[in-house]
Parts: C-alpha cells; sequence; structure tokens
C-alpha cells in the first residue's frame, strides 16, 4: 500500500496536494492510479483531475479505479474521452470498453 492510498485516512487536508500531483507525473501505474484514489478525486482542482483521468487512458488503467469518477464527470471528461475514441478509431485501434460506456 502506498502512501497515497493512506492519505484520507491522515487528516491532512490540502497538504498532500502537491505529493498527489507528483504522482500524476510519473509513468508508474501503480502511483497514477492511488493519486486518483479518494483523496485525489476528493481534492484534485478540475482541470488536474481531468488531466489525470485522461492519464489513466493512455496508461490503460481501468476507469473503475478511479474514486469519484461518477460524481467528477461532467462535459469535459466526456468530451476528452469521446475525443480519444475518435482518434482511436482513424487510427484503426481498439477503444477500451469502459471508455464506451461512459461516452
Amino acid at each position: 500500500m502506498t502512501i497515497l492510498a493512506a492519505l484520507p485516512e491522515l487528516g491532512l487536508g490540502a497538504a498532500a496536494i502537491p505529493l498527489v500531483e507528483d504522482a500524476l507525473r510519473t509513468n508508474d501505474a501503480r502511483l497514477v492510479a492511488a493519486a486518483l484514489g479518494p483523496y485525489g478525486a476528493q481534492r484534485l482542482d478540475d482541470h488536474a483531475f481531468r488531466q489525470g483521468v485522461l492519464k489513466c487512458v493512455f496508461m490503460e488503467i481501468p476507469l473503475a479505479s478511479i474514486a469519484g469518477l461518477d460524481r467528477r464527470t461532467d462535459v469535459e471528461p466526456t468530451r476528452m474521452l469521446s475525443d480519444f475514441a475518435t482518434e482511436r478509431r482513424a487510427a484503426g485501434r481498439p477503444v477500451p470498453h469502459d471508455i464506451l460506456e461512459r461516452i
């Protein structure tokens, strides 16, 4: 278990946001997924959360692993996922099922 998974239990308020943002900049799927756990899903601003969701898509991290995705989804993430699906189709590549379910 990473420290990222424990953040909701530590009562840090927004103090750990820089740690979450650092994890989102990595190419380690475990860290990216953990960054979008309950703490990150609750505290990241909309832009950072949306970029994290898109990074999960590119890294093939299942969208089901993102805490609060249904609660935080609005027009912009849906558009981003739709654009991604369009690009994949144009390139003759498959679109992950969890993306198709959200667009």
